[in-house]
């Protein structure tokens, strides 16, 4: 007999595996850095993302289905690949820049979710709060990103001040 809520299950179970990818990621991030703000905002990060999938691995329960419970095996192939760019440039503001692009697909993972015409209201609003959290967290990311690139192009002399 087929689930009623496969379809549910589904769509939260990926954006559980594509949490999982954030919160390792994150933590990836925290032990690069070299600055102890950042560690400290990527620890956090981590920690959040991670209750965030638990948040929605309950709601897969509720369901009756299984919780995704890793993320996936590109994620790992692309964080090997920014472990060794981030080893040949040795720089903070290259994971932070990492991090805004990795925040942008994560979010546009929950807004293509939100607006699937075939989830049930409770499973959307239990997307919704949990993108809350992704979208605040994506939009602060985000703003240090372009902080650091200004403040890149004011100390780089082809752009006289």
């Amino acid at each position: 007999m087929t689930n009623p809520n496969a379809h549910d299950i589904k769509v939260l179970n990926g954006l559980i595996e594509t949490t999982l990818d954030s919160a390792d990621g994150y933590g990836e991030a925290a032990v690069e850095s070299r600055d102890p703000d950042y560690t400290s905002l990527f620890e956090r990060r981590s920690i959040e993302r991670q209750q965030v999938a638990d948040d929605l691995s309950e709601a897969v329960r509720g369901l009756g289905g299984d919780p995704e419970s890793k993320g996936s095996i590109l994620a790992k192939a692309h964080r090997a690949f920014l472990d060794v760019k981030h080893a040949l440039l040795r720089n903070d503001d290259t994971v932070v820049g990492s991090i805004d692009s990795g925040e942008g697909f994560i979010a546009a993972k929950f807004e293509r979710a939100l607006e699937d015409p075939s989830i049930s209201a409770t499973t959307r609003e239990t997307i919704r709060r949990a993108y809350a959290v992704v979208k605040a967290d994506h939009d602060e990311v985000h703003d240090l990103n372009r902080s650091l690139e200004g403040q890149r192009d004011a100390s780089n002399p082809l752009y006289p001040q």
